[in-house]
């Protein structure tokens, strides 16, 4: 982009300063021409009520209304600069010209908390970096009901730190500086509008914040190209070429759908001759199983009562036959699992690994002791263990592979299924996929009584000695009420032990999962021991990324993808479609509801009904969520080159059973890769949907993931059949409607898209 050269139009200012009051007299306006994308205007300020006009092309906006009248002290006008300070406030305000922009800083002089107000916008409507990006109209009934009195933190509502204002000709865009203690105030009693509020904490010694405020046109092109190129100019843009150089697995990410793997079976169901088993099932072994289920593995009385059935039942059904599997699955992971009395004899291996000790084993080593000893008793019952879940993982990774699917990233629920599926891990790495663990570091359970498996730690001083407390002195809740929010700046020993025990297993995992870290929740942390600002929060995360990525060489991804994590994250999960079913109780708890999202239970290991259950969206959470209306690729347009972003996990491409072509089609419009949930049986049943899909979006992708988003165009009048550009000669034509549409005198059928790669044209109708 061509520089222009800055042309700058001073007039005299002629104020007059009485006892530290301007008398009703606006400073006069400055003239900034700036880049190409962003317009010529002038600016003028009102200190008494830090309202500013902005007029260009002869057009006058208000780009902060008048805020409450304060007394104005210390007025200076140096030419290109105007300052002032609100004395009773402790608030000095300081406004410069710049070449494309007018640069807003405000700072505090108190100590002690202190809140400041500014700006106070209202337009015709919004382009916001809520998730992927919205385009909100100031008079929408279904925004103005969802924003009615909300009070957005700003770091976590928006996935940059931009937001811009329609005019009646042009955009205002503010870029905010200072990230941290923001928070956006909503006000739909008529139309919507909204003022930026920033806290001062008192624990923290940076003590400003402000905007670049820019005039664009209309586009949210240009909106999103002024925010990439402030991120360049301050260093803090990455591409996924340049992190691929330091990491090259980075490109298995290219054209890579995104599958979560569930299968917590040690045994499958093919492993076991069932017809000989009753009679093959010792008395003893029996009883010592249903003793460990009932007293050490959580609900373990259903499925001890399967075992049971196993000598009542003349035919073991399907139901009898999980529950089975699920048992013997979980007492093999348990250390008891050992016991001289029941197991005698063994062969030189199992020997090897009893007389290290089981206090000593790793989880792979304690499974692989557990399998030779069940092994031992059910003989030629069950098959030999080196297949034991074969066909429940590997044959299927080996089957996506054999469909085409070249690339893949695979997630696992947590590490530990890794320790189960040391084959599964293995089998993907050796296909060429990615595959990686979820983990999290973001809640603290009390010892003894953690909840699920990342809450527990084994410095167990952490729960009383690293975690936040607000400013009123009480501990903050960690997730869903859960213990407490650990402070990142004290988790990175835990993170190490954790880490370095995992991968010491020899596990073969080559990317990894940070849950929340990319979200933005972040805390100013109280507790006198360890006082800690969000930024210290925010870099502390940053910190344990760098370290996965670094000294692990994992490909790094996280919950969230806001931008702060930009330069070390690969990708992210959330910014396509995020979680919104805590919003409406028929979603998270009416089980009777048809929109009830389904329990976090399998019957049989695989993958819980919460992702596997389809289920229709009401309108409003469509309106909000997925309509196409409504959304606008701000994050694309800016880091499409650089984060690979997708769905919130409990929204794979096929959840929503009334909306599944329009999102295989916003994959394709916004290259978002498609997420799955899968097991043997979903794969089976989803099979040619996915392998269609994943075909055709990954062809595409693999060019368009190295190129910057370009362009973005409403093609139709009721903004259905929309066009993203990716580099010079590839880009998309979406038809949402049912309709045909002709682009071009092309003929795009409905519910389907038109793919322009140079000369070849191709369209594409996804199959539910």
């Amino acid at each position: 982009m061509r520089k222009i050269s800055t042309i700058v139009l001073i007039a005299t200012m002629a104020t007059n300063i009485l006892t530290g009051c301007v008398n009703d007299k606006k400073i006069p306006s400055k003239e900034v021409l700036s880049q190409t994308d962003n317009l010529d205007f002038n600016f003028s300020v009102d200190p008494e009520t830090l309202a500013i006009e902005v007029k260009s092309n002869g057009i006058t906006e208000i780009a902060s209304e008048p805020l409450e009248k304060k007394k104005v002290s210390n007025l200076k006008d140096n030419g290109d600069n105007v300052s002032w300070n609100y004395l009773e406030q402790g608030i000095g305000v300081d406004i410069e010209k710049k070449d494309k922009y007018v640069d807003v800083t405000i700072k505090s002089s108190k100590d002690d908390e202190n809140m400041f107000e500014f700006p106070k916008v209202k337009g015709e409507g919004y382009m916001l970096p809520l998730n992927e990006g919205k385009y909100i109209p100031s008079n929408d009934s279904i925004w103005k009901d969802y924003l009615s009195e909300e009070k957005m933190k700003v770091i976590e509502a928006l996935s940059m730190q931009f937001f811009a204002v329609d005019k009646s000709k042009y955009s205002l865009v503010y870029i905010i500086k200072n990230p941290f203690n923001n928070k956006i105030t909503f006000n739909t009693e008529n139309n919507i509008e909204f003022t930026f509020n920033h806290e001062f904490p008192s624990i923290n010694k940076q003590k400003e914040y402000g905007f670049r405020i820019y005039v664009t046109e209309k586009n949210p092109v240009h909106i999103a190209k002024t925010y990439k190129n402030y991120l360049i100019e301050q260093g803090d843009f990455k591409t996924l070429v340049d992190k691929a150089e330091e990491n090259s697995n980075i490109e298995k990410l290219y054209g890579a759908p995104h599958a979560y793997f569930w299968d917590r079976t040690v045994i499958s169901e093919e492993n076991i001759k069932w017809a000989k088993l009753k009679d093959s099932f010792p008395e003893k072994l029996r009883l010592w199983i249903q003793g460990l289920l009932t007293t050490k593995v959580e609900d373990g009385s259903e499925l001890s009562s399967a075992f049971e059935d196993l000598n009542n039942l003349d035919y073991l059904d399907k139901y009898t036959k999980n529950r089975i599997v699920k048992g013997l699955s979980a007492v093999m992971q348990l250390k008891e699992f050992y016991n001289p009395e029941i197991f005698s004899e063994s062969d030189k291996e199992t020997q090897k690994l009893l007389n290290a000790g089981l206090e000593n084993l790793n989880p792979v080593e304690l499974i692989n002791l557990n399998k030779r000893l069940l092994k031992s008793i059910l003989g030629d019952v069950v098959d030999p263990i080196e297949k034991w879940a074969d066909a429940n993982t590997v044959d299927v990774i080996k089957d996506m592979k054999n469909s085409g699917l070249e690339n893949m990233w695979i997630g696992l629920d947590d590490w530990q299924e890794g320790f189960i599926k040391l084959e599964l891990v293995k089998e993907a790495e050796d296909q060429g996929y990615l595959i990686g663990a979820y983990d999290s570091y973001h809640s603290i359970h009390e010892p003894g009584k953690e909840q699920w498996v990342t809450a527990k730690f084994k410095d167990t001083s952490l729960y009383e000695n690293a975690t936040v407390t607000n400013k009123d002195g009480d501990k903050i809740e960690g997730f869903q009420g859960q213990g407490r929010k650990l402070n990142p700046t004290l988790a990175m020993p835990s993170v190490k032990e954790r880490i370095t025990s995992i991968l010491n297993t020899g596990v073969a995992f080559n990317s990894w999962f940070l849950d929340t870290d990319g979200t933005g929740e972040i805390y100013d942390d109280y507790s006198p021991e360890h006082v800690t600002t969000e930024e210290e929060d925010i870099q502390a995360r940053i910190q344990r990324m760098e370290y996965l990525q670094k000294e692990w060489g994992m490909v790094v991804g996280t919950e969230g993808g806001n931008d702060f994590a930009n330069k070390t994250i690969a990708f992210a999960h959330g910014i396509e479609t995020p979680s919104f079913s805590w919003m409406d109780e028929d979603m998270g708890k009416n089980k009777e509801s048809e929109y009830y999202v389904g329990r976090y239970y399998s019957s049989n290991g695989g993958v819980p009904e919460l992702f596997s259950k389809q289920i229709p969206v009401k309108d409003k959470y469509k309106k909000l969520f997925l309509d196409s209306y409504y959304t606008i690729p701000l994050y694309k347009l800016v880091y499409n080159d650089s984060v690979i972003t997708t769905h919130w996990w409990g929204w794979g491409t096929l959840k929503f059973e009334d909306e599944i072509s329009n999102r295989m089609l916003y994959e394709i419009l916004y290259n978002v890769p498609p997420l799955y949930h899968i097991d043997k049986q979903e794969w089976e049943k989803h099979k040619e949907t996915i392998v269609k899909h994943s075909k055709v979006w990954s062809n595409f992708s693999k060019k368009a993931i190295k190129q910057e988003m370009t362009d973005f165009q409403m093609i139709s009048d009721d903004r259905l059949v929309q066009m993203t550009e990716y580099g010079e000669a590839l880009s998309v034509v979406a038809n949402f409607s049912e309709d045909e549409f002709n682009y071009q005198g092309q003929t795009i059928p409905g519910k389907s898209a038109l793919i322009i790669d140079g000369d070849s044209n191709t369209i594409y109708t996804p199959e539910k």
